[in-house]
This record gives structure tokens, sequence and C-alpha cells, in this order.
């Protein structure tokens, strides 16, 4: 077929366009960011997690039906779901605008006219099928449908960044309250103890062997010990109300079994390689996604400054069969309507520019975002790697002083009884040993929670699909 006049200019433009479109609409890819080849900080494990699951390692049937709850119960990772649906609706609809879009009607007017005497009745119907589609020549839809797709990854990442911080909370809570009930039952053993050497420390001054003032010093050292303990409650409640709203529960009613942290197992894990952060951390996948969105929508605002091809169609029955200005074709019949358009803005003030350059402005932003999001998990798996190697190095001596303090207890309070030593250095024994103890609990919460952190910061076990 031979164009020419209007049809040939019309061609013409349309192919010099979608020439061009290319360098105009086309992606604007980022390289991932540069990582280090290792981590600063030698680790002394081999494994990392290779599931969501790394809490089991923990060795806590309880920790675990906790996790199973707040997997069913928490309202955040609940919402975060939501979110997730939302976005993958969007995308669905997006992509569904790439398609050809079908469309059914049916209609009745009634024509009712009177003049100079005469009137005229005329009852108009139709039964159509309609059909429309757009050229995406210049790639706008497909951007549009790949903006969307990319947000839905990144809602997909950002459920389950809500997921491992669950799970995070609920093993950092759980393990606070195990620690809180140790610390507590060490403070109300040193009270006994108190109380025990109060008695003595008063027999022996009924007796002139020791003076008021010793008496008083423990007295004192009992009240605050007593001091002590409801402090430690106050705080194991609050934190077990803490574990009950992570696992999804209500704080009223709520309790865990466990006593101490004795019985757990502390799991042995790797940071692995910095270039699998890209992969395995879900908040480095959702900035990823989020910037490939941004990218998406430079190139939609590009299409924006080229024309539109949309092509409609509509066929089926009506009366009269063919209405037109010029010819009407009375009676039932087919109809037939094609058409198409090619629609170009010509001036708008500078609208679509200034949504080109907030979309570019935007993706800076997102590319800034992402690269300070790979930082920023950097530092998370330094600080959790240089914390453990520190925790590490205190073992050997933490272990040792324990000991020691048992042992300058039972000696001291030996000799007290047996009249051979002093008061002061008893005293000094029993605070001690208490110290030492407590401080013994809080090194093995913080060792479970470090080990929490280090498997939240190489992104709990979970790896991109």
């Amino acid at each position: 077929m031979k164009l020419t006049g209007p049809s040939t200019l019309l061609f013409a433009g349309a192919a010099s366009a979608l020439l061009t479109s290319a360098c105009a609409v086309g992606p604007t890819h980022t390289a991932p960011p540069a990582v280090p080849a290792t981590f600063s900080v030698a680790e002394g494990a081999s494994n990392t997690p290779r599931d969501s699951s790394w809490y089991r390692g923990f060795g806590s049937p309880e920790l675990d039906r906790l996790m199973a709850e707040g997997a069913q119960g928490n309202l955040d990772l609940e919402a975060a779901t939501a979110r997730m649906r939302q976005a993958a609706a969007r995308a669905r609809g997006a992509h569904a605008a790439l398609q050809p879009q079908l469309g059914a009607g049916a209609g009745v007017n009634r024509y009712t006219g009177r003049a100079d005497g005469s009137s005229a009745n005329e009852t108009d119907w139709s039964a159509l099928i309609s059909a429309s589609y757009e050229l995406d020549f210049w790639g706008r839809n497909h951007a549009v449908a790949q903006e969307a797709t990319s947000l839905s990854k990144a809602s997909v990442a950002d459920r389950v960044t809500v997921e491992l911080t669950t799970q995070g909370a609920i093993a950092s809570s759980y393990f606070a309250v195990l620690a809180l009930r140790e610390r507590a039952a060490v403070s109300q053993e040193y009270l006994a103890t108190a109380r025990d050497v109060l008695k003595v420390v008063s027999a022996r001054q009924g007796g002139g062997a020791a003076s008021l003032g010793e008496v008083a010093s423990q007295a004192a050292a009992v009240a605050t010990s007593e001091s002590a303990v409801a402090d430690l409650q106050a705080q194991e409640a609050a934190a077990l109300a803490m574990l009950a709203v992570a696992a999804g529960h209500d704080p009223e009613g709520f309790a865990v079994e466990a006593r101490s942290l004795e019985a757990l197992r502390e799991p042995s894990v790797a940071a692995g390689l910095p270039s699998e952060l890209l992969l395995r951390r879900p908040d480095l996948i959702s900035a990823e996604a989020t910037l490939a969105a941004a990218s998406a929508n430079v190139r939609v605002a590009r299409a924006a400054f080229l024309p539109t091809i949309p092509l409609t169609a509509a066929g089926g029955l009506q009366n009269p069969a063919l209405q037109a200005a010029v010819t009407t074709l009375t009676g039932t019949g087919p109809t037939l309507t094609l058409g198409a358009a090619l629609v170009q803005g010509v001036f708008d003030g500078g609208q679509r520019r200034a949504a080109r350059e907030e979309a570019l402005a935007r993706e800076q932003e997102m590319l800034a975002n992402y690269r300070s999001a790979v930082r920023s998990a950097l530092l998370d798996v330094e600080t959790t790697l240089a914390m453990r190697q520190s925790l590490d190095t205190q073992l050997g001596a933490r272990e040792r002083a324990l000991a020691q303090t048992t042992l300058a207890l039972q000696v001291a309070r030996a000799r007290y009884q047996a009249g051979a030593g002093d008061f002061l250095t008893l005293l000094d024994a029993q605070r001690s040993m208490h110290a030492a103890r407590d401080s013994d609990a809080q090194y093995r919460l913080a060792r479970f929670q470090a080990c929490v952190a280090l498997f939240k910061a190489i992104g709990g076990g979970w790896h991109q699909p």
C-alpha cells in the first residue's frame, strides 16, 4: 500500500520518534556498589545460616514455639504482609495495562420530536463489543510495569525485614527474660546469705565479739539486696511483656517456663563474604529494587515527551446500522468502528519537564539510599563481629574471676565464724561474689544477643529467590 499526503507525514513522524526512543527512554542501570573482599574482624566459626530457621540453633523448643506464634500473630508482620499483597496487586494491574482492553455494552435511546404540526419518533439501540490498545513504541507502559514489579519486589523484601526484626525481638526478649530471672535468683541467694551473715554478726555482737557498726553495715547490705531483687523482678516483668507482644500475644497472662540461660547452647555462625550481603540482606534487596523502580520512573517521565498511539475498535449490532452526519443506514445490522490516533502534547507550561527532573532527582536519592544501606549493613556486621571477638577474649578471665570470688567468700566466711577473720573482709567477699555471678549472667546474655545481632546483620539465612 502506498502512503501519500498526511499518512506519509504521520508514518514518518512515528518512525523518527521510534528511532530516537532508545536513547530517549532507555534504562538508567547502575552497577552495584563496591564492597570489600573480606571483613576486617577474623571469624572463628565456619558456617553461615542457609534458611530462616536460624533460631533453632539455640536448642530451645520454647523459643521455637514463640517464633511460630510470632509468625502468625505479630501485628507488624501482619501489616507488612498486607502491604506486600497490595504491591503485588498493583504490579498485576500495571502488567494488565500492556494487554488489549475489551469491553461490552448495550444501550437504548428513544427520540421523540414535534415541529410545525408534525411529530417523529425513533428508537436507537446497540449491543457492542469494544477493544482498545495503546502501541507502546516508546516503552512507557513497560516502564510503568517494571516500576510496579520492582516496588512489589521491594515490598517482599520489606516483609522479610519485618519478619527478621520480629524474630530478633522475640529471641532478644526471651534471652533477656531468662537472664533477668537468673540475676534475680542470684540476688535472692545473695540476700539469703546476707541474712545468714547478719544473724552471725548479731550473735557475735551480743557476745561482745562484733561492734554495733558491723551489725548496721550488714543490715544495710540486706536492705540493698532486697531492693535489687525487687528491681530485677520489675525488669523481668517488663521484658516478659515485650516478649508477649513480639510473639503476638497480649501481655496479660503470658508466661514462659525456662528459668535461666543454662540449658541453651550458643550456635556457631560466620558472616561469610561482604559481597554475599547484597543477596542475603532483605533491606539491601529492598533498596536495590526501589532504585530500579526509580530508574523505571525516569523512563516513564522521558516517554511523556513522546506521542501516544491509541487504537480502538468496536463491533456488534445496532439500529440504525450506521449513524453519521452525512449518511445514515437505517435498519438493524452489524456495525464496526475502527480508530487510530497519534497524540502529542505541545505545551504544558513545563509540567513534563518538571516531572522528569523530579524523577531524575528521586533516582539519585534512591541510589544514595542504596549505597548508604550497603555501608550500614557492612557496619552492622563489622560491629557485631568485633563485639563477639571481645566477648570471646573475656571468656577465660570471667571464668577465673567467678571461681576465685567463690573461693574467697568460702574462706572469709569460715575464718569469720571461727573468729580468725574480720568483718570487712567477709563483707567485701560477699559483694565480690554477688557482682561476679551477676556479671556472669549479663555476660552470657551478651553472647546470646550478639549471636542474634549477627544473624540479623547477615540476613537471617534468607536469600533472594
